[in-house]
């Protein structure tokens, strides 16, 4: 989707380095390129008329996702998007999702790196317990490459207008007046901003990312569509490096919280494209074993009965069990 006239020379830049990768000269000639603009509804529409599904990687979303999301819903078109902004998600499914469904077409968010591994993860848990599973707490772990990590600008501005915009997100979810999922089972032990985790043996700090939100709404839908146990939920960030230091991790969480998230999102570059191609390869392949009828879901409750999990793990997502001892 062209935001500037600079989009399509990356296009067939990235079309022409494919053809080294796949051994395919041809391909540039192979492959069609549609020009769009969010500004142009008319070009979008054009877009969506020409395909089944959407791949949008086009952020933050908060400004570019919305006119895409329409255009897709309009012209019958399923959409899935690599969004991690609690406040675009949940917009999107309060305004779309009846309509989505009356159409008949899919709109699935956070298929990226924000949130397969904490949604589908928490499912593949749920799925391996010899009996109900009630409270899952999550931990996340940064190992960087040789060349380090880096910001990028997309995901940069996504987070700076998340944080300014968490009063209009708490409003939205006041105004849902959703009821509370029942609690089963034994709650959670809380614990601190930064606390020692005796399991990891290491100390923690919360992660703010999206994770949360977008497994909690999976096992809302989980719960009063499937009828499947809710379940209570922690989240939290466990840096790699210097993490057994709880000085070091105070003064991350006071002064540097913001670019680590940054950076655990940057991160998860390499499992993104991943995550995303196979989300949309099990959401056209998969169909019988989707939510019946279309309309706005979260990764997890568009594709707990699916087969993404074993797709993950085909290429490179790797969902697996640790006993204890391990651990």
């Amino acid at each position: 989707m062209k935001r500037s006239g600079k989009c399509n020379i990356v296009l067939r830049f990235a079309l022409s380095d494919l053809y080294f990768i796949l051994g395919r000269p041809t391909l540039p000639s192979e492959v069609g390129i549609i020009v769009c603009d969010i500004n142009n509804s008319a070009s979008l529409d054009e877009m969506a008329k020409q395909t089944t599904l959407v791949l949008n990687c086009v952020g933050p979303y908060r400004f570019f996702g919305e006119p895409v999301v329409k255009a897709c819903i309009e012209n019958r078109t399923s959409c899935i998007d690599i969004s991690g902004e609690p406040q675009f998600l949940e917009l999107m499914y309060w305004k779309y999702h009846e309509k989505a469904a009356e159409k008949g077409v899919y709109i699935i968010g956070s298929t990226g790196f924000d949130s397969i591994p904490a949604d589908l993860g928490v499912i593949y848990t749920r799925n391996k317990m010899n009996g109900t599973l009630t409270a899952v707490e999550s931990f996340l772990t940064i190992n960087s490459g040789p060349e380090g990590l880096c910001i990028h600008d997309g995901t940069w501005k996504s987070a700076i207008y998340g944080f300014a915009a968490k009063n209009s997100l708490k409003k939205l979810r006041n105004a849902s007046c959703l009821k509370p999922v029942p609690v089963i089972g034994q709650k959670l032990k809380k614990r601190w901003p930064i606390s020692f985790c005796k399991e990891l043996s290491t100390y923690t700090i919360p992660f703010w990312g999206s994770d949360t939100s977008v497994v909690r709404r999976t096992q809302r839908y989980l719960h009063e569509y499937l009828e499947e146990p809710p379940l209570k939920l922690t989240n939290k960030f466990q840096p790699k490096v210097g993490s057994r230091s709880s000085i070091w991790l105070c003064v991350v969480h006071t002064h540097f919280l913001l670019p680590l998230l940054l950076f655990s999102a940057e991160a998860g570059y390499a499992a993104t494209p991943i995550a995303m191609v196979q989300a949309a390869m099990t959401l056209l392949n998969d169909v019988s074993d989707l939510p019946k009828g279309g309309g706005v879901f979260t990764p997890g409750a568009a594709f707990s009965r699916t087969r993404l999990i074993d797709r993950l793990n085909q290429h490179g997502i790797e969902f697996s069990v640790i006993s204890s001892s391990e651990v």
